[in-house]
């Protein structure tokens, strides 16, 4: 096995590359009739019942206004419950026939099960579960001094999602639905001071992937990496106070409406803005010039607990 193991060590590689290379026009023909197959027939998500963890604040709330706009139907669930009537009223103002809100901890396996029955039992059907609900923590890892905070961030971001979407899957096998999960660039590109975070977001990356293959046509995923986004998470100040603050910040209304667009015609990534994704093949054809460039903008004086 060793010898068979070395011999595709050193043929395989170059015959991939050869493979790529004369199959690239057709790869790129295939990429461009489902990009327009897809611009085609997006999905109109007028009466459909969409679920949205997170939703009191940020991306969340801003992706309940936009499907709001559009007619959907609207479950909204927040660990702060007093903050989401202001939201639901607005999400009915705007256009949505009708929206319920209700207060529920992701990182409790008994909250999502009640949360996912709640939106049957009200509208009978589930189309959309947006996963939104998650946590950030900016800190160098050798200066955790509870690791429960770490605990606490692979809980919310990684198994509250994944808790969410056990119980919804049924529901959304008979809708044909669609799952939308927040995950981040910091999933596949190295922050410093957001190992942790950026861990969680990796898990829930390759987590999302896979499932998409185990569910095959029956339930469309799409992942979405928001980059520099304004939310409570990433303010201006906080951004400069990590070395950040000349990076162009997204509004998380703009970032909202195109991650609602990408979900609608059936995206399997969603990087906004998009830009963002050009560090995915610095970092993968230069990785040195990305850690030196990390290394570079870390300021170690703020170092915090």
């Amino acid at each position: 096995m060793d010898m068979v193991n070395k011999i595709l060590s050193i043929v395989l590689p170059p015959l991939v590359l050869l493979s790529l290379f004369l199959l690239s026009p057709l790869l790129c023909l295939f990429k461009l009739f489902n990009c327009v197959r897809r611009r085609l027939n997006t999905e109109d998500v007028t009466g459909k019942v969409v679920l949205i963890t997170g939703a009191s604040s940020g991306i969340g709330e801003q992706l309940a206004y936009e499907y709001a706009r559009r007619g959907a139907l609207l479950m909204l669930v927040d660990l702060r419950e007093d903050r989401l009537p202001p939201v639901a009223e607005k999400c009915r103002r705007i256009g949505s026939p009708d929206v319920v809100s209700v207060g529920g901890d992701v990182t409790v396996v008994e909250d999502c099960e009640r949360f996912v029955d709640e939106t049957i039992n009200h509208f009978g059907r589930l189309d959309h579960l947006v996963n939104n609900a998650g946590i950030a923590d900016i800190r160098a890892f050798e200066v955790y001094s509870q690791l429960t905070n770490a605990v606490r961030l692979m809980d919310t971001n990684f198994w509250g999602p994944v808790f969410a979407t056990h119980f919804a899957i049924p529901h959304l096998k008979r809708s044909k639905g669609k799952i939308l999960v927040m995950a981040s660039a910091s999933g596949w590109f190295s922050h410093p001071k957001l190992s942790i975070y950026g861990a969680t977001k990796a898990a829930m990356i390759n987590f999302y992937e896979t499932l998409r293959i185990e569910l095959g046509p029956e339930i469309g995923v799409t992942i979405i990496g928001p980059g520099f986004t304004k939310t409570e998470m990433a303010t201006p100040e906080i951004l400069a106070k990590e070395g950040w603050g000349f990076m162009p910040v997204l509004s998380a209304t703009t970032c909202a409406k195109s991650i609602v667009d990408g979900v609608c015609r059936k995206e399997r990534f969603v990087t906004k803005p998009s830009w963002i994704g050009s560090f995915f093949w610095v970092k993968t054809l230069c990785p040195e010039l990305t850690d030196w460039f990390c290394r570079f903008r870390m300021k170690p004086n703020s170092k915090h607990d």
